[in-house]
């Protein structure tokens, strides 16, 4: 079924090889310009709406919201490797790359910072990696200790974000009595 699909969307020439990786790196450098500029292009249009009333004086607050401004606090938090480290992920490629485009964040700089990303994603994709990861997953989801280790697994990371964030509100505590 994977090989029918790839077949009627890949160009026979690049079906392999070299221009397999050429071809999915040259998908993912557009897609993911393409998610930046359209980002970008409706963040600028919020900011020439602002003071405006009906839907695009809504929009215009809604880009000047608590939504972008997480997006780019994020962004100040993990820097520029989000950008590349993106591309290892499903569901979360797409909202790096918008949020990008969503704070403006100057072009080269994120282009720069999203070629290796493609690269990565082009190697993964065309190196049929993501198959044999699905496959890895579907086999031990199949095992009882399949389960018992994606269950501990889960646990770990729940702990690890539920300990990070008592950190981060015994610290923000005593900032508050310090600054009180």
């Amino acid at each position: 079924m994977f090989a029918a699909g790839i077949d009627s969307m890949v160009p026979a020439f690049a079906r392999e090889g070299i221009w397999l990786f050429v071809f999915l790196f040259v998908v993912v450098f557009f897609r993911a310009q393409a998610t930046y500029w359209l980002a970008r292009g409706a963040a600028s249009g919020a900011v020439l709406a602002t003071g405006r009333q009906g839907f695009l004086g809504a929009m215009a607050r809604w880009f000047d919201g608590p939504v972008p401004r997480k997006g780019a606090a994020m962004l100040d938090k993990w820097g520029i490797i989000a950008i590349p480290l993106c591309f290892l992920t499903v569901g979360i490629q797409t909202a790096i790359n918008a949020g990008a485009g969503l704070v403006r964040m100057r072009w080269s700089t994120y282009t720069i910072a999203m070629i290796p990303g493609c690269v990565l994603w082009a190697l993964l994709y065309g190196l049929g990696t993501l198959a044999v990861f699905a496959a890895a997953i579907r086999a031990v989801a199949g095992s009882p200790w399949g389960w018992a280790g994606l269950a501990l697994i889960i646990a770990l990371i729940a702990a690890k974000i539920a300990w990070g964030r008592r950190k981060r509100r015994a610290v923000d505590a005593a900032l508050a009595t310090d600054n009180a």
